[in-house]
């Protein structure tokens, strides 16, 4: 699990937008899970997904809702986890997906998954959604990211998208909707919401049992936020390559040579992917220094150090680059 990866602030301004209307003191949540209110302002900002998947997680609760209010009618806390024994029992991805959204339309939310299936290609759509309902942006992502991290730990491999379908308009930046749908195509303002992929895979066997269910479960969003598998993009193999050296950066050169590619090949292969060396450079960096800002007992020169930069002033300037604050101000904050 790579839980030093971060998200945008966008997402956790989602994962509270309903907090107001159910009397819950958002502010009283983020420092109990030692965010900054005053991040939250900050447009280009981000936490860590530790730091997400926590806030997220706690916020349900206080709902007493894991839809996060997103949805007509609340989705009772454990509703997920009964879900998961519901479903780990099944041989294959067809029949498991059929379960999960058998499981998820008995509760009357104006949102009913469905599992269509077609000769060559196959869907989980949300059917037709009322313009008019509470279903918000965020509420159709993390129901599609949900059903497509699942079922990639299911089988304990990315299932691979022929298209993402958004009723919603895109409101965060390209590169989180990347990372949310592993790189996948995304169509917003769609006429429906749906993961659509080849058929084929639904005969793919389930791996999971009730063993690995138990670790599962200890904590499902943080590992659904930040499971990896061998069949990752080019783009998770070179973060991954930087982040193992992150202390001594390699250069492109020194990656492609490791990865046996002509650094045009893995420029191209990137760019294939929408990324770039340098983006994926400047990512890891600040991934690592926004987790290491959580941990007591490190000095900003040794996290500067940690992050990759050979002087402290190169890493404050980089870090109000990516957070619009210095590290002394995050730190404060959080």
């Amino acid at each position: 699990m790579r839980s030093s990866e971060s998200t945008s602030v966008h997402f956790a301004r989602a994962v509270l937008a309903n907090c107001p209307r159910h009397g819950i003191d958002t502010t009283e949540l983020l420092r109990r899970n030692r965010l900054s209110p005053r991040l939250l302002k900050a447009d280009g900002a981000r936490i860590s997904i530790e730091r997400f998947a926590n806030l997220q997680v706690s916020t349900m609760l206080a709902m007493g809702d894991e839809a996060l209010g997103y949805l007509e009618r609340r989705i009772p806390i454990g509703a997920w986890s009964m879900m998961c024994h519901a479903v780990i029992g099944s041989e294959t991805l067809g029949q498991a997906m059929s379960r999960y959204c058998r499981f998820f339309q008995l509760f009357d939310t104006g949102m009913q998954p469905q599992l269509i299936t077609g000769p060559e290609t196959s869907s989980i759509s949300l059917g037709p959604l009322d313009v008019n309902s509470a279903l918000r942006a965020y509420g159709i992502e993390m129901t599609l990211f949900n059903a497509h991290r699942f079922a990639s730990w299911l089988i304990e491999e990315f299932m691979p998208l022929s298209q993402v379908r958004l009723h919603s308009a895109q409101e965060a930046e390209p590169a989180d909707y990347r990372h949310m749908f592993l790189a996948n195509p995304v169509d917003f303002e769609a006429g429906e919401s749906a993961l659509v992929f080849s058929t084929a895979l639904l005969e793919r066997r389930v791996v999971q049992d009730e063993k690995s269910l138990r670790h599962f479960l200890r904590h499902p969003l943080l590992i659904l936020l930040s499971q990896r598998y061998e069949q990752d993009s080019w783009t998770t193999r070179v973060r991954d390559h930087l982040r193992r050296h992150i202390e001594d950066m390699p250069e492109l050169v020194e990656t492609a040579g490791a990865m046996e590619l002509h650094p045009q090949t893995l420029r191209r292969r990137l760019s294939a992917e929408g990324a770039s060396f340098k983006e994926l450079k400047s990512q890891v960096r600040r991934d690592a220094a926004l987790y290491l800002l959580g941990k007591h007992g490190l000095s900003i020169e040794e996290i500067a150090h940690r992050s990759g930069f050979s002087e402290s002033s190169a890493f404050i300037r980089a870090f109000k680059g990516w957070t619009g604050m210095t590290p002394y101000s995050y730190r404060k904050g959080i």
